[in-house]
């Protein structure tokens, strides 16, 4: 390996929210590039002012439709089955309200979710019990069980010990790494459904990696880090998308298919997408290293020299593997071939998953030996964002009760002339268009689940089309964020780190991301059915 700068050199950056590498540190330390190194970004003019008038909005929104304001909606009035209107209104109101709300963040999301689970008891639409109940949806208890599983892969140290691994052993050369950081996202994503900690796990890493190629936050950027940490954003969200697991927004797209009759499986998620997201990131490894970002031959190989050797040092200093990350590793690829079967055995994800986190936490009982790895204090619970998850569930919830998604898809297909004659392609592609691109708008993928997948569920209903076949690729788009900084936490973590401009990562999402509809339609049409999906689009 040639070398001239040596590991410890003068390096600075405070300015712009990046991250703060402190003159005369070790590059090649990755105790220098944890998170608590990042420094926020605070939000801009317009997402301030967003934030002010936020909930007075959200109020007179609520008061708009509820007490009628909006005077008689003919599709609401004219309505069949309806044993309420009132509740029609009402339930738009708490909608629009809470959608304000989640979009300008002018309270925390999990309390704009207990404003919504109140309203709906307090107005009527739902009485208390079935409103509660949500709270106990089996989709709830699998997001708490795998956040329970993804501390254990941490806590037991398996997660640090496979990413070492892999990148140590496939990082000779720069292709290598860059997919050997493709499939520890892919790895990871199966049981870790928080993207921002699967970014704090790998931070460190591709950041050593960038600096030995000479991309030092704050001091020096070259096309090496640029598509290091561009090409692991959209890793580590795209691997999301190809588990149910993956994060929470699947498993609520999930829940609104099965509330519709409609359950997916984790086996058939997994087979339609897990291929398709190795796809994306393959395209975008291509278009990164060879068209967008090119790497010069002369740019691949390490200015600082002893850069994989430090690596190789930490990987070794963690000795051998320990009892616990053993039994991490067992509990982890049972639950996995479990969740891969279910069409075989029939037992649901949800009881999988809660037998794994039983697994994991179960101490030491009758003198034997512990199996498991780790204390309930231990674990990493968002209950915040489980909170949140709550209320959009009730939200969903009173949605489908009261049909007002499909009375309203079929009012706006009317007045746009869209009827049963109208190419199922079209559809498809401007429902794709529509879902993809409003990943710019805001970063919470649970909202735009909420606001925008049962309007896939009705379209598809309405006309008589397979559901999940059309659904399930719509599914893919969820969590396409990684175009803008402030589109998701790990895409405003990356973006700390320095290593490129908010133009370099227009240009390199929004090319990925246009891409990656085209490649969605074709998917969809030719290769889901050979899977068993009645997913044909003409």
């Amino acid at each position: 390996m040639s070398g001239s700068a040596p590991p410890a050199i003068a390096s600075a950056s405070a300015d712009g929210g990046a991250l703060r590498v402190e003159a005369k540190t070790d590059l090649l330390d990755m105790r220098n590039y944890g998170l608590e190194k990042l420094q926020e970004i605070k939000p801009g003019r317009w997402m301030a002012k967003a934030k002010q008038v936020g909930v007075p909005l959200g109020i007179l929104a609520f008061l708009f439709f509820h007490l009628r304001w909006c005077g008689p909606i003919g599709f609401f009035e004219n309505a069949e089955g309806v044993a309420n209107i009132g509740h029609l209104y009402t339930v738009t109101g708490i909608f629009s309200f809470s959608l304000i709300l989640w979009l300008t963040e002018a309270i925390p999301s999990y309390l704009t979710s207990f404003i919504v689970i109140v309203a709906t008891i307090l107005f009527g639409v739902l009485k208390m019990r079935p409103t509660f109940a949500y709270l106990g949806e089996p989709v709830m208890v699998l997001n708490i069980a795998s956040f329970i599983l993804a501390s254990a892969l941490v806590v037991s140290g398996l997660a640090k010990r496979l990413a070492l691994l892999l990148v140590t052993r496939w990082g000779d050369h720069l292709s290598g790494i860059f997919w050997a950081f493709i499939a520890l996202n892919l790895l990871l994503g199966a049981f870790i459904s928080a993207t921002s900690a699967k970014t704090a796990i790998l931070l460190p890493l591709f950041m050593v990696i960038a600096a030995m190629y000479g991309a030092v936050s704050g001091v020096s950027r070259n096309n090496v880090g640029r598509n290091l940490v561009l090409q692991n954003l959209l890793a580590n969200n795209v691997s999301a998308s190809a588990f149910l697991t993956g994060s929470a927004a699947n498993l609520l797209a999930a829940q609104l298919l099965e509330n519709s009759g409609h359950k997916v499986l984790y086996s058939e998620w997994m087979m339609a997408l897990f291929p398709l997201a190795v796809i994306q990131c393959a395209i975008a490894w291509f278009l990164g290293t060879k068209v967008i970002f090119r790497i010069r031959p002369e740019d691949a190989h390490p200015k600082i020299a002893g850069g994989m050797e430090r690596l190789r040092a930490e990987l070794a200093a963690l000795g051998r593997p320990r009892a616990a990350e053993y039994r991490a590793a067992a509990v982890f690829i049972a639950v996995l071939a479990l969740w891969s079967t279910e069409s075989l055995h029939g037992i649901r994800a949800e009881v999988v998953a809660m037998c794994g986190a039983i697994l994991v936490l179960m101490p030491s009982f009758s003198g034997l030996p512990r199996f498991g790895v780790l204390s309930w204090n231990q674990a990493d619970i968002p209950w915040h964002m489980l909170m949140f998850s709550w209320g959009a569930y009730v939200l969903g919830g009173i949605m489908e009760s009261t049909h007002i998604v499909d009375l309203s898809v079929g009012a706006l297909f009317g007045h746009l002339g869209i009827t049963e004659s109208t190419p199922k392609v079209v559809v498809f592609l401007v429902l794709a268009c529509l879902f993809g691109f409003t990943t710019i708008v805001h970063e919470s993928k649970t909202a735009r689940t909420i606001i925008l997948f049962p309007v896939m569920i009705a379209t598809a209903t309405k006309f008589g089309w397979d559901v999940i076949g059309f659904c399930l690729p719509m599914a893919f788009l969820i969590n396409q964020v990684y175009v803008l900084y402030f589109n998701s936490k790990p895409a405003n973590i990356s973006y700390l780190s320095n290593m490129y401009s908010t133009g370099e990562s227009f240009k390199f999402g929004m090319t990925n991301l246009v891409i990656i509809i085209g490649v969605l339609l074709l998917w969809t049409q030719y290769v889901m059915p050979l899977m068993g999906f009645q997913s044909r689009l003409w």
